[in-house]
């Protein structure tokens, strides 16, 4: 009987200094680690095969510990407005979802940072899974690197399944690969973090990263909100207001808050004169979102007429408020609608 295959390390997610660590302990010679990173962020090398001007003994030597950490989708979906839902395996025989959304003028993907989520907020999809596990650096990476419309992408935004700030330390390495010049070197303005706020993990992503920022918001009144959002009994949206309110948003870096309508819960003048007020100094935008209902769902959507008047009024007081468009959503790939069903074979 064959004894179980070791998992090798991905370089995905690695920096500089640890490839040249890598390198150091293999015997191969410095300038090597400048050439596998290269091969890694620049050229996105799936294989070690492809790593064509470094020696056959140092590939196979490479080869015998590591993996490069990409691997392709197991899965897609296509809808019938051009979005694109991929599921990737992840190491430990789990699964995630990304959702490519192409426009006129862009291309965003949204990217998942966990297996699941434990904030179970029970409007999401996502949440109502449960938590199965964290994705590693690679996992995240990979999704970008091996999506196969890598060369259209204009943005990536960490709105998939899973809570960002609960995965901290690689969610920020994800970030670095993104925007350091050693990585994909892009601007930190391709790039937006949606978080319901953690705290102590958004004090320290403020201070570590220039990416922008969404705040799942919701509800301005803090007894409704622990209603559906358990977060709030831990991190109240005025602790996190006033984190936020530390930082400058008035240069490039953004600030916004996404606002899911729900009929009758949130959706009154009462709630977007608080708004309002709960925001007030604070250089930001608010994307009002439809809800997408699903089976055993809690709450019905707002109708088009009551979101647009809620829109309205939040302008009228020099708010800057977008209704952000559905897309994906007869795949489940709108926002909110998340939530891998493979898990639950592997669930004993």
């Amino acid at each position: 009987m064959e004894s179980a295959s070791i998992t090798k390390t991905p370089l995905l997610g690695m920096s500089p200094d640890d490839i040249k660590e890598i390198c150091s302990r293999l015997g191969m010679p410095p300038f090597t680690a400048t050439q596998i990173t290269d091969w890694i962020y620049k050229k996105r090398a799936a294989s070690f095969d492809e790593m064509t001007n470094l020696s056959k003994k140092n590939r196979a030597l490479l080869e015998s510990e590591y993996s490069t950490g990409r691997t392709p989708p197991a899965e897609y979906q296509k809808s019938k407005d051009g979005t694109v839902k991929y599921l990737f395996s992840t190491e430990n025989n789990l699964h995630i979802e990304a959702v490519y959304i192409p426009e006129a003028d862009r291309a965003t993907l949204c990217i998942s940072s966990q297996v699941g989520c434990k904030m179970n907020c029970s409007f999401c999809m996502t949440g109502r899974q449960g938590f199965q596990g964290q994705l590693t650096t690679a996992e995240i990476l990979n999704q970008i690197f091996s999506l196969p419309e890598f060369e259209t992408l204009t943005n990536v935004v960490y709105m998939g399944m899973g809570e960002p700030l609960d995965n901290l330390k690689p969610v920020l390495q994800s970030l670095e690969v993104l925007t350091a010049e050693w990585g994909l070197a892009w601007s930190p303005k391709r790039v937006t973090l949606s978080t319901i706020g953690i705290v102590p993990a958004l004090e320290e992503f403020l201070e570590k990263s220039q990416v922008h920022l969404a705040v799942s918001l919701h509800d301005p009144f803090g007894e409704e909100r622990k209603e559906f959002m358990p977060v709030q009994k831990a991190y109240p949206l005025s602790e996190v207001i006033s984190t936020i309110k530390r930082y400058d948003f008035s240069r490039q870096r953004r600030v916004s808050f996404e606002y899911i309508m729900f009929k009758g819960v949130n959706d009154s003048r009462r709630h977007a004169d608080e708004v309002v007020r709960l925001v007030n100094g604070l250089k930001c935008r608010f994307n009002l979102i439809r809800f997408h209902s699903f089976p055993g769902a809690p709450f019905e959507g707002s109708d088009d007429e009551t979101i647009f008047r809620f829109q309205d009024r939040l302008k009228a007081k020099g708010l800057t408020c977008t209704v952000r468009a559905s897309r994906g959503q007869d795949i489940l790939a709108a926002c909110g609608m998340l939530s891998t069903e493979k898990n639950k074979e592997n669930v004993h």
